[in-house]
């Protein structure tokens, strides 16, 4: 299974220039805790959290009407290419301790997958097999 196939495509974008609070509104609009942070061109220059307007703003008591979104976002984001399978994407999660990757075709945002994604589709597998189990009686398998 690919990555193309569970990633979320109606990715949640910002500007490096819009303040936090836009940041945080947006956020509690969507019901999502993360935006990917695009300049003009669509070019993907970072990644905001929840958790960076907590460290950032809440902890350290600045204003989030003056603070810019590129002040606090991640730079340096990991990424995933469509054509990654999902256990290549658990592996990159795993080993960077994130939750979210933004998911790149040929330099463009497409898509981005969560370990939630990857957690609710191991759940449906699951629950697929299972009624199969359920649904079939045994077989003589000796013969």
């Amino acid at each position: 299974m690919f990555v193309k196939e569970i990633m979320t495509t109606d990715v949640k974008t910002i500007r490096p220039e819009d303040n936090i609070k836009r940041l945080a509104e947006m956020m509690v609009k969507n019901k999502i805790g993360s935006l990917v942070v695009v300049e003009g061109s669509g070019e993907v220059v970072g990644i905001a959290t929840e958790r960076d307007i907590i460290e950032d703003i809440i902890l350290l008591g600045k204003s989030p009407e003056e603070v810019k979104v590129r002040d606090v976002m991640t730079k340096d984001i990991i990424t995933v290419q469509p054509d990654n399978s999902l256990e290549e994407a658990a592996e990159v999660m795993v080993n960077h301790k994130i939750k979210k990757l933004p998911v790149i075709d040929k330099g463009r945002l497409v898509g981005i997958v969560t370990a939630t994604d990857l957690i609710a589709y191991e759940n449906r597998l699951v629950e697929k097999i299972s009624s199969l189990i359920i649904a079939s009686p045994m077989k003589n398998i000796g013969g």
